[in-house]
């Protein structure tokens, strides 16, 4: 099959990157960037830490998507005077240089493409994520961990503030679980499809014989709560613990009871945090996660009742949904869209957009009837 024509192409382009801006509305983005620049500008405005926060992270985050859009419009401009340039001086270098921007553009409108399919009720929050070891014993709690790096590596790369609430140490190596949030726009749109069952198969390092082992890690992604949400929660209902903090392999790392259980005794959710100086400190964040979690669990109960009215079966991600292969062959496969990728290296050290943006592309099929 011949290549395809590359002014063809680069009106493809134009198109998707003109579908695009009237789905972003620039204009009505411009209008915020300028209310939000006042807000920034007020005198009282760290008065608030908490809010001062989040209206710099939103301004920040809207700059950067116009500022994105735009980019990729100069770019393709300059894209259609480079090949022209090319063929008026039947120069073969600013043929080649020529090509190589236009792949490049390509990856990056349809990377824009895909921030246009993130459209749901919460997907514009942060995200909040809990990471659990599960079947596979020591590697298993050793997977978690090496889960945990992986998103925290992810958002450092993308430059989103995250901050973890709570890590659970396992006696021998790794994790029983952690919680912590990624602090930037869409991030839990952009993350939802990672929500599942996560299957490491390596040599376990923890086995003298040098066997096989397969080992589960579950990742649970809710979206952070606002102050518009309205989630009750009965203070009968619920059982708090306080403990000490532990570090790994179970030292101590303070010496008053800080730490904070709570356990929603309906629904058996229980959620701590140890990452504050004071137990008033924990246990306001804990509560904060208890709600982004009893959050979710409405919502997911809320869609099942439409799917329910409709007709329609629920999609559950909760299942296994990538393997992460280390032996006896190198592969990272993720089993809904078939999304691969060659190095688990790089994957486990962040490298995972390529399956979020599939990912994203497959949940908006699956939510909206598509085959």
């Amino acid at each position: 099959m011949a290549d395809k024509d590359p002014a063809e192409e680069i009106g493809e382009l134009s198109n998707t990157l003109a579908s695009i801006k009237d789905v972003l509305d620039l204009d009505a983005m411009r209008k915020q960037i300028a209310a939000l620049e006042e807000q920034v500008a007020a005198p009282d405005l760290w008065d608030d830490p908490e809010q001062a926060q989040k209206v710099t992270s939103k301004l920040s985050h809207l700059q950067g998507e116009l500022n994105r859009v735009e980019a990729l419009v100069r770019r393709l401009d300059d894209l259609g005077v480079l090949f022209e340039l090319a063929a008026e001086e039947d120069d073969p270098d600013t043929l080649a240089e020529a090509h190589r921007e236009l792949g490049s553009l390509r990856g990056d409108v349809n990377a824009l493409e895909v921030r246009t399919l993130l459209s749901g009720e919460y997907d514009a929050r942060e995200a909040l994520v809990t990471i659990n070891s599960q079947a596979g014993g020591v590697d298993a709690a050793d997977w978690a961990q090496m889960l945990l790096r992986m998103y925290l590596r992810w958002a450092e790369r993308k430059g989103y503030p995250s901050e973890v609430y709570e890590t659970s140490y396992a006696e021998e190596a790794g994790i029983k679980s952690a919680t912590f949030t990624v602090k930037a726009p869409y991030a839990y749109g952009t993350l939802r499809g990672e929500h599942g069952t996560h299957r490491l198969v390596r040599i376990s390092p923890f086995d003298n014989q040098g066997r096989r082992q397969t080992s589960f890690a579950g990742v649970d992604i809710v979206p952070v709560v606002e102050q518009t949400d309205h989630i009750d929660i009965n203070e009968d209902e619920l059982r708090i613990d306080v403990y000490r903090s532990s570090g790994p392999g179970g030292q101590g790392v303070n010496t008053t009871d800080s730490a904070v259980r709570i356990t929603h005794l309906p629904t058996g959710i229980v959620v701590s945090c140890q990452n504050e100086r004071s137990q008033l400190q924990n246990r306001a964040t804990a509560m904060a996660v208890l709600q982004a979690k009893l959050l979710e669990r409405k919502r997911q109960e809320e869609a099942e009742k439409m799917s329910e009215l409709r007709g329609a079966t629920t999609t559950s991600w909760g299942t296994q949904i990538r393997n992460y292969v280390l032996h006896p062959y190198q592969i990272v496969k993720d089993l809904r869209t078939g999304t691969e990728a060659g190095n688990p290296t790089a994957v486990l050290d962040g490298d995972i957009d390529d399956f979020i943006e599939s990912e994203i592309r497959w949940m908006r099929r699956q939510e909206s009837g598509a085959e």
